[in-house]
């Protein structure tokens, strides 16, 4: 599995933050009430980036050949899908609260409370975005030294 590109997690912040600043607006031009996300969901946000490194750990060891340490291969597979999917889900979830923190922005008189709230559920998916790149870069394995790199491969081919 490829490790998750910087221009994946910059497109779907990107997404994210253009399409919630467009459903805030055509609430707001409907006469609706706009989507403000709680403040629960910046904790829950964060304690998921924090579980998924927990559930990394394990995976770490082996990856660093510790001593005794054994994690089944499909417990490893899952935590590496989960990590993955943390990041871009955290991505997305940055994007479309700092979208909704724009509008808010953008208008005449912001509303203090929601604005912090929208920022503070921003802070909580980037924090669940940093957690699925950590648990990701844990699950690697270290490059082999017995195997040649490149540079050799084309040299001996010559």
């Amino acid at each position: 599995m490829k490790r998750t590109a910087p221009g994946q997690l910059v497109l779907l912040a990107a997404v994210g933050g253009a399409s919630l600043w467009l459903v805030e607006a055509a609430l707001t031009s409907t006469g609706r009430a706009i989507v403000v996300p709680p403040f629960a969901l910046a904790f829950v946000l964060a304690l998921m980036g924090v579980i998924v490194v927990a559930l990394a750990w394990p995976v770490r060891k082996v990856t660093r050949g510790e001593e005794g340490a054994h994690v089944d291969p499909f417990y490893a597979t899952r935590v590496v899908m989960l990590a993955k999917a943390s990041s871009l889900s955290g991505a997305l979830l940055a994007g479309a609260a700092l979208g909704i923190a724009g509008y808010l922005l953008s208008r005449s008189i912001p509303p203090i409370g929601s604005l912090t709230m929208a920022l503070t559920a921003a802070v909580g998916a980037g924090l669940l975005l940093a957690g699925g790149l950590v648990a990701e870069h844990m699950c690697s394995l270290p490059p082999d030294d017995d195997e040649p790199s490149i540079a050799e491969g084309a040299e001996g081919a010559t």
